[in-house]
Order: C-alpha cells, then sequence, then structure tokens
C-alpha cells in the first residue's frame, strides 16, 4: 500500500510515518520501479501500536527496543517488563499529582479564607503560616527571616 493509504487508514500524516521510518521505530520499506514505498499491511498495525505506546507515555526510543525488528518475534517477557515499569512510573506520577492537587487546594483555600482584619503583610506571613501547617512550604530554618 502506498504512503498516502497509509496515511489515511491511520490518521497519521505521511510526514510522520517517514519520521518513524526515519528514526528506526518502522522499519524502512523496499520502493517500486516508479519509487513509491510499499507498505505492508502490517504497518498499519505497527503504526496503531506506536500510537498507542506513545498515548502511554512511551518515548519512540523505548517502542523501537520494543518492537520486533523485521519478521522477528515479539520479545514477550521484555514487553510485559515495561509495560509493568510503565504502569509504575503512571502510579507514581498519579501519587505527586495527587499531592500537587492536594497542595494548590489548601494554598487556594488559604487565601480564600484570610482574615479580612490583617493589613497585606500580616495577610501574606498568615497565608504563608497555613501553607507551612499543611506542608505545602517548607518551615522556616530557625534564624532565618
Amino acid at each position: 500500500m502506498k504512503i498516502g493509504k497509509l496515511a489515511e487508514l491511520s490518521g497519521l500524516t505521511a510526514s510522520r510515518i517517514r519520521f518513524y521510518e526515519a528514526a528506526g521505530v518502522i522499519k524502512a520499506f523496499e520502493r517500486t520501479a516508479n519509487g513509491y514505498r510499499d507498505y505492508p499491511s502490517e504497518a498499519l498495525t505497527i503504526l496503531e501500536i506506536i500510537a498507542s505506546a506513545q498515548r502511554a507515555g512511551f518515548s519512540l526510543e523505548q517502542i523501537r527496543h520494543l518492537l520486533p525488528t523485521g519478521q522477528g518475534p515479539w520479545q514477550h517477557d521484555e514487553l510485559v517488563k515495561a509495560l509493568k515499569h510503565k504502569v509504575t512510573e503512571i502510579e507514581e506520577m498519579q501519587e505527586r499529582l495527587n499531592q500537587n492537587r492536594a497542595q494548590l487546594l489548601v494554598a487556594i483555600e488559604s487565601i480564600e479564607n484570610r482574615p479580612a482584619d490583617l493589613d497585606c503583610s500580616g495577610r501574606k506571613e498568615w497565608v504563608l503560616g497555613r501553607l507551612r501547617e499543611n506542608g505545602v512550604v517548607p518551615e522556616r530554618k530557625k534564624g532565618s527571616r
């Protein structure tokens, strides 16, 4: 199949497909006598796997190492290991994002509910105190202002 048809079926641009080829993520395909690339039907499957892996957070380099070379078999053990590692990375990222969200909510609540009778400097110190109490801002070292 020609690159235009592959692009249409995959939802990718022809330049993206060429980029994947140049990056070694998909193998370079033979050209026909008139110079067109001729892609086998399994190229569509590989492109779908690449797109899915990128959405899951894999880099092109990681994907390249996980895909079978040529007509070789999939390295199932390596693939499962990489997938499990990615799940762990995502779980760690989710934990960091949850902590960031909680910190931001404390900051918002502290700013919105600050005492009105304090001057600007007092409000700032009150908000910072609340943020320190909740671990959003580190405690000041003794002797520092």
